[in-house]
């Protein structure tokens, strides 16, 4: 299913594949890949894409209905 996102959210900012791979620094196969799902993404790089794509990846609380962003994260491992 990521991979259908990630296609949706590249056609919808007008660009090729070519265009996102030289962002990404990653070969065009690579994209491919995810973009069919024949490999996983790690969320580094689906969070990379969302920023390129000018999107904001959201996570809800389905009990308390919270809503946070990666935004609100702080990363420790970097």
């Amino acid at each position: 299913m990521i991979g259908k996102v990630i296609k949706t959210m590249r056609k919808e900012n007008n660009l090729k594949q070519s265009d996102l791979i030289k962002q990404l620094n990653i070969g065009q196969s690579t994209l491919s890949d995810y973009e069919n799902e024949k490999i996983s993404i790690d969320f580094e790089t689906i969070e990379k894409i969302a920023k390129i794509c000018n999107y904001t990846i959201y996570f809800k609380n389905n009990k308390n209905g919270k809503i946070f962003q990666t935004a609100d994260l702080k990363r420790k491992d970097i």
